[in-house]
């Protein structure tokens, strides 16, 4: 297939496009609860979220348990009727606020409670769809968004639903009248604080504690990234760690530790700053903006830290140093926290001074490793925007083994298991620009800082054993640029544009074997997967694609079972429950994302992708629950 090829356009102008178009339709979104409100629900106990793996009438945390594995115990949908699979009900979210939809839905006492673009909330009855109520959040005409107008989904504990917004806020509302509990400001939106990720509400061991933890976003705009803990009925902060070596925390209202060395060895020095070092330390990235996962056993919250800012490698080197030298600590890796203090516990870094936007985002999945000898390892399981699929001890933050889960990795030919770091191959960090220039010679680097897989979820079978990771095969052009820090503007210093790798697919959905690293079965989708993954004890694997398709996998051998045309591309994380005795399966929809806004050819190719807003639910029709059969 040949794609078209477009000018080049710089991150900055991609940047401010996006920044437009979100200005343009921000305006017009306001508070609004449904005058009608729902029938009273139990209070979420902290007991029903722990048990939330387990238990399958509810989906109560961002990926369907404190581990994050996505797997349910539900088997009535399975590999032998999944073809009756039939639509039960959808609901559009309605007027002109489409863009991406990439929320993970939750489910309490029969109800739903999913999320949209532009920081709205909708509470659906989970039988027959009926809107219950909705809540509109009143956003400001500058935020900084970078990849679209997006949220990934709420929490729930007690009477109240949480969720984050673009302006920099996170709020509680009841979640049987959707009207505003509290409503707290955690950062300056003009400067490219936000929030996108779904909060999560953990227990600390040592306090009895029940907390609710979320992240900041804004890496792109030179923010300094940020993990809060807080107190789930009144809002108020309990502590922050930022995730920049040297930057003070806090602790109950005041100045803590820093994090790290307070020197900030990892980021060089400069004697002509106020600050004594590089700018880029003021501004230098690492938001935890995905989903916290938590291990109750060793009482850990367990995080990805955000790529550093600026993407430029060479900001965040000394002067005709050497960038192996300098780590820009504790960016793109995975953090352990101490939910009492907010101390760091442990922090293992995928990729040492990210010159590629490689972030360390992605989802962390907690299981039980079994390595070659048969030694089981409490670990995570990472796989990284830079290609490379982790297994992590969750104990102490040693790696276990890594290897890649993406075709042609150019920018390291693999990780070194004794000493934990990538063994980069030569000439893939870009150049400075030549004196006298203001761009630097590009290199092809693969995979591009849309990464090997990008922030939606993978799944982790219990049956199989398999992690089904939903990745994209492509490459970029990238090449320096000069940067400077300017508020609420773009802090990249790179320029880029993504390519495809192959003629016949982007998209590659592979159940891996994380101890053998061997891919077991492929599914090659033509555009780029940008959803979501969840696995049944149904043999199931179930995705969606970026055409609009809802599809289901045998989570054996990998054959395509059942599709089903949504009517919009899937760029969110399914879900499934069982309520009256029967499963139900949901997923959001409405294709946007950053690919379309920042994917160079891929942008091209999606743009006959049509948006959307909804929220579609599917079970085995009634009549037919019991006797299905293939």
């Amino acid at each position: 297939m040949t794609i078209r090829s477009l000018p080049a356009l710089s991150p900055l102008t991609l940047a401010v496009r996006a920044f437009v178009l979100v200005s343009s339709l921000s305006l017009s979104t306001v508070g609004h609860a449904a005058t009608a409100p729902a029938t009273p629900t139990h209070n979420v106990t902290w007991e029903d979220i722990a048990n939330d793996h387990l238990t399958t009438k509810d989906v109560l945390q961002y990926g369907m348990g404190t581990n994050a594995q996505r797997w349910s115990p539900l088997a009535q949908v399975n590999d032998k009727n999944v073809f009756k699979l039939t639509p039960a009900w959808s609901y559009s979210f309605g007027d002109e606020k489409q863009r991406g939809q990439e929320s993970q839905a939750i489910v309490s006492d029969g109800v739903v409670y999913v999320t949209g673009s532009y920081s709205r909330v909708f509470a659906l009855d989970a039988k027959t769809g009926k809107r219950l109520w909705t809540y509109n959040h009143r956003l400001p005409d500058n935020i900084r968004p970078c990849c679209d107008v997006v949220n990934r989904g709420a929490a729930i504990y007690g009477d109240k639903i949480y969720f984050g917004t673009l302006d920099a806020r996170l709020i509680a509302l009841d979640k049987n009248t959707g009207k505003v509990v509290w409503n707290k400001k955690f950062g300056d939106h003009a400067a490219g604080y936000n929030m996108t990720g779904a909060p999560v509400l953990i227990k600390d061991k040592v306090t009895g504690k029940v907390l609710l933890i979320h992240g900041s976003s804004g890496d792109e705009f030179g923010v300094v990234g940020q993990l809060f803990a807080r107190d789930p009925d009144t809002g108020e902060e309990v502590w922050m760690r930022p995730f920049v070596e040297g930057h003070m925390g806090r602790l109950n209202g005041k100045d803590s530790t820093p994090t790290g060395d307070v020197k900030a060895p990892s980021w060089p020095d400069d004697p002509t700053t106020e600050t004594g070092k590089v700018e880029a330390w003021s501004h230098g990235g690492g938001a935890p903006w995905q989903s916290a996962s938590f291990d109750p056993e060793t009482n850990t919250l367990i995080v990805g830290a955000g790529n550093p800012g600026p993407w430029n490698t060479w900001a965040r080197t000394s002067k005709d140093g050497n960038p192996h030298d300098f780590d820009s600590l504790y960016t793109s890796g995975q953090v352990g926290v101490d939910p009492s203090t907010g101390e760091v516990k442990w922090f293992y870094q995928h990729t040492p001074n990210d010159a590629w936007d490689f972030s360390g985002n992605n989802e962390l999945v907690l299981f039980d490793y079994k390595d070659k000898d048969g030694k089981v390892i409490k670990a995570t399981g990472h796989a990284d925007r830079n290609g490379f699929f982790y297994v992590v001890d969750r104990n102490n933050g040693k790696l276990q083994n890594a290897f890649p889960f993406v075709d042609n990795i150019s920018w390291a030919s693999h990780i070194d298991l004794k000493t934990g770091k990538p063994v980069e191959n030569p000439g893939q960090r870009p150049a400075k620009p030549l004196p006298g220039e203001t761009k630097g010679k590009s290199v092809e680097v693969s995979p591009p800082f849309l990464g090997g897989k990008n922030w939606n979820p993978m799944a982790y079978s219990q049956d199989t054993g398999l992690f089904y990771i939903p990745g994209n095969q492509w490459k970029e052009e990238y090449w320096t640029e000069e940067v400077n820090y300017k508020k609420g503007s773009a802090y990249l210093g790179m320029g880029f544009r993504i390519k495809r790798m192959y003629d016949d697919h982007v998209g590659t959905l592979r159940a891996m074997n994380p101890t053998t690293g061997k891919v077991v079965w492929e599914h090659k989708e033509a555009l780029p997967l940008w959803a979501g993954v969840l696995a049944t004890k149904g043999n199931l694997v179930f995705t969606g694609t970026g055409d609009g398709f809802f599809k289901a996998f045998d989570a054996k051998t990998g054959e395509e079972l059942w599709k089903f045309q949504t009517g919009s591309g899937i760029v969110s994380p399914p879900i499934t429950w069982e309520q009256d005795g029967e499963q139900y399966v949901g997923v959001t929809v409405g294709y946007g994302g950053a690919v379309p806004l920042w994917g160079g050819d891929m942008a091209e190719l999606t743009k006959p992708v049509a948006q959307g807003g909804s929220f579609w639910v599917f079970k085995i029709p009634s009549w037919d629950s019991k006797t299905a059969q293939k």
